[in-house]
């Protein structure tokens, strides 16, 4: 028989968790408490195992309906690991044997788990031991009384979120309402406390692109919505996480951390930039493969759709995606942003080509202020040509 101990990296923005072995004695406490205080502890305990299990075994009806993606996307071997691994987690249990498994495959399982439940929020890592049946025990970053605290707490945060949310809103509406709260309630921190989980978005609000990630798929999961973590790495190969999302039947990537302008101006940038640069980016609000893979790189241990819809993206419902340079269009949407209050406008184009076109003549021919009358001859505006976009501070 071998001992063994995963070693569970998560290399997010340069910020590594590593998983090590511990172990504690165990400390007997011996009171003297009254038949009747017995039994009324004895009654509440099975009270609440009871409504535990309950809330289990509907988790996993539900997972059963393949309503989670990673899950989805595994054998059927692996889909009982799946459902044995979550139903210890769900209920916070310690040490269970699970059948014989290659150590490669439980590693799997394990992550996809945690991929579809970001409300797992306080486990980290496992230990095993291998042999006929292995030995599984998860490592919990948070006693019992803890998580229960931070459980009702972070319902209530989430549920104070979706609060302004019509209750019939479609897909889309959804996922947009859940982008720009997200954006608007957190602030950027690579310092932040718990920043690898939703804690640190839904308790202090500040966080880095995995917490982001995982705050937005747990209130698209609590829509009703299919959502999945993403990570994979940006520019000079730094680590992120973002997500997948189904809208209509369709699939799309979102990446709620660039979508923070404070993400993007970390760098203590001067208040002439900031003005300039508009507080939420759409340019990752529903986007296909194609256009995520010009600046991301995808790790994952599951298979991902290729997304090519362009149904759903931002700048496709807003009216702000140009495969020409169209007058009336443009000031249309200069009209409807002015009319709504919007402190900025982004142009978006399909191509280069068309991104060049609609720069020469909105900049250098400076047809933009036909569009800003109030503007007196001065306008402030920032460009993307890698995501061929045009923004206008109003």
């Amino acid at each position: 028989m071998r001992k063994a101990v995963l070693l569970l990296t998560w290399l997010l923005l340069g910020i590594c968790c590593l998983i090590t072995f511990y172990s504690t004695k165990d400390t007997v406490l011996k009171d003297i408490s009254s038949k009747e205080e017995t039994s009324t502890r004895q009654e509440a305990q099975q009270e609440t195992q009871q409504e535990t299990q309950q809330e289990v075994h509907h988790e996993l009806q539900l997972i059963n309906q393949n309503n989670r993606y990673a899950f989805s996307c595994l054998t059927e071997d692996e889909r009982q690991l799946y459902l044995e691994i979550l139903s210890v987690l769900l209920q916070q249990g310690k040490e269970t044997v699970l059948p014989s498994t290659e150590e490669e495959a439980l590693e799997k399982v394990f992550s996809s788990v945690l991929i579809d439940y970001p409300e797992i929020f306080y486990v980290d890592g496992y230990q095993y031991t291998e042999g006929k049946m292995v030995s599984f025990q998860p490592n919990y970053l948070y006693n019992e009384t803890e998580i229960q605290k931070r459980q009702e707490a972070i319902a209530q945060s989430a549920e104070a979120l979706l609060v302004n949310l019509e209750p019939d809103a479609a897909d889309y509406d959804k996922v947009r309402y859940v982008y720009e709260a997200i954006i608007q309630s957190t602030e950027y921190d690579p310092e932040a406390v718990d920043n690898q989980n939703i804690c640190s978005v839904f308790l202090t609000h500040r966080s880095v692109c995995q917490g982001y990630a995982k705050a937005t798929q747990y209130l698209l999961n609590m829509l009703g919505m299919e959502a999945a973590l993403v990570t994979g790495t940006v520019k000079d190969a730094e680590g992120h996480a973002w997500n997948l999302v189904r809208i209509d039947g369709k699939y799309y990537y979102l990446d709620t951390t660039w979508g923070d302008a404070c993400y993007q101006l970390t760098g203590e940038p001067s208040m002439v930039e900031r003005m300039r640069e508009p507080t939420i980016n759409y340019d990752y609000l529903n986007v296909t493969t194609e256009q995520l893979l010009m600046t991301h790189t995808i790790h994952s241990i599951i298979p991902l759709p290729v997304c090519e819809s362009m149904d759903a993206n931002y700048y496709v419902m807003e009216g702000a995606y140009f495969t020409d340079y169209d007058e009336s269009r443009i000031a249309k949407l200069f009209q409807k942003a002015q009319s709504e209050g919007q402190e900025s406008v982004t142009i978006k184009c399909d191509n280069e080509e068309n991104y060049n076109l609609i720069f020469q003549k909105l900049i250098q021919e400076q047809k933009i202020f036909s569009y800003l009358p109030n503007q007196k001859g001065t306008v402030a505006y920032t460009d993307s040509r890698e995501q061929r976009s045009i923004s206008f501070w109003l």
